[in-house]
């Protein structure tokens, strides 16, 4: 077994100038250091373990004085994408120091020539890997220069491309390290296209939701950020979209993955693209009100509307306070409206404040809010007395009299005998 080199010049310097115990002792040391396993003496195996701590060491220190460093620089400047691509190189510029003290490790170690060929081989297979990994995570800078394409496009179509440009880098950088192992790179995926095809046989369902995740951020159907409700299926807050499913948000906070298809195939409403808010009410007052009543509460509500700039106005949008239908308990009306804001807190707001409008207008009209119920006649012993109804008004006449001249017009009424 090959002696360490710097023990031998240690080891002829003492045995001239040592006392005789002291060379025996040291060569019993000797003896114990040069004996090892695996190919390596203790010694050596000492040596390669130190070296790598001390890199390690170095790596720590490494972290907090240059990797902050540059993080202090890229925070002085006006741009955000430097800091963005400090902040993604940081962590792959932590193993440089690694990988020195491994190269540093190898070349103390005076390793089997064949081993150490296969040692070499490993630390450029993991400086490739570094490197691409450090351009995959350095991509996600590129955020900042695709700021137009986000309002072209949209958010999801920018980070779907920059998730694809990753997994290419990704790609890459594995071939890269297959062709230093000398892998052929063509034949194998010649053989992916053949294996791939039988997967994609039986993941039919993986590669629908990938295509329906094209097409919701093709049709820009919603993003991130909107609130949407899809028929049967979900209603939240979008977070993100995924290549396979959609994360939504439910309003107790609970999340939803949601697979792209049933969201593609779904009916889904975006409440978030609303221009305004509808207050759609129908309120009934009693029977007992008299016409005045009903027009004094009609015209006092919709002036309140008219006169309350969070409401909406014709033709931006409806708004209408009408008469609308009698029914069993009530005569009802019939109350549309829209408000300008869309936040729900503050349309809760203005709908509760305008309640409050509504009931003291019905309360000042001196009648009162109808509620379900059933009035009994109790019939008198005395035959009731028999009113005679007004005469006809000059409107039913002339009504009747318009009726039998159409009635007289051929085409009109009974056909004739020619229809």
């Amino acid at each position: 077994m090959e002696r360490f080199a710097p023990l031998e010049t240690i080891t002829a310097w003492w045995n001239d100038n040592a006392p005789g115990w002291a060379q025996d002792a040291l060569a019993y040391l000797q003896s114990i250091w040069n004996e090892g396993a695996y190919g390596l003496t203790y010694g050596q195996i000492i040596t390669i373990t130190g070296i790598i701590l001390f890199s390690l060491m170095v790596r720590g220190l490494f972290a907090r004085t240059f990797v902050r460093w540059i993080t202090r620089l890229a925070a002085g400047t006006k741009t955000k994408m430097d800091d963005v691509l400090v902040k993604a190189i940081a962590t792959p510029l932590k193993i440089v120091p690694v990988i020195i003290g491994v190269y540093a490790a190898l070349q103390v170690a005076r390793i089997d020539p064949q081993a150490e060929l296969y040692a070499n081989k490993i630390i450029q297979s993991v400086i490739t890997l570094a490197v691409f990994w450090t351009l995959s995570r350095a991509v996600n800078a590129f955020e900042y220069v695709f700021t137009s394409l986000r309002d072209t496009l949209s958010p999801a179509v920018v980070d779907w491309m920059i998730k694809a440009l990753q997994i290419i880098l990704i790609i890459l950088g594995f071939g890269a390290v297959a062709e230093q192992w000398g892998i052929a790179i063509a034949p194998l995926i010649a053989g992916l296209g053949v294996f791939g095809i039988a997967v994609g046989l039986g993941a039919q369902d993986l590669f629908k939701n990938l295509i329906s995740g094209l097409l919701i951020i093709s049709e820009k159907r919603f993003v991130p950020g909107e609130w949407i409700q899809a028929d049967g299926v979900v209603e939240g807050t979008v977070e993100k979209i995924n290549f396979r499913s959609t994360l939504v948000r439910r309003f107790d906070k609970s999340p939803v993955y949601v697979p792209n298809s049933a969201l593609s195939d779904a009916a889904v409403t975006n409440f978030s693209r609303m221009t305004h808010r509808r207050i759609k009410w129908a309120v009934g007052v009693e029977y007992r009100t008299t016409v005045d009543q009903l027009k004094y509460i009609r015209d006092e509500i919709e002036a309140w509307l008219w006169n309350d700039d969070r409401f909406a106005k014709p033709p931006e949008a409806a708004l209408f306070v009408r008469i609308d239908n009698f029914n069993a308990s009530s005569i009802d009306f019939l109350i549309y409206a829209f408000t300008h804001t869309k936040n729900w807190g503050e349309w809760l707001a203005i709908k509760e404040e305008f309640a409050i409008a509504v009931m003291d207008i019905i309360e000042k009209a001196g009648t009162g809010f109808a509620f379900p119920s059933r009035t009994v006649y109790m019939q008198q012993t005395d035959p009731p007395e028999i009113m005679a109804p007004p005469a006809r008004s000059e409107g039913v006449e002339r009504a009747r009299q318009l009726q039998e001249q159409a009635t007289a017009r051929p085409g009109i009424g009974e056909a004739d005998d020619d229809g």
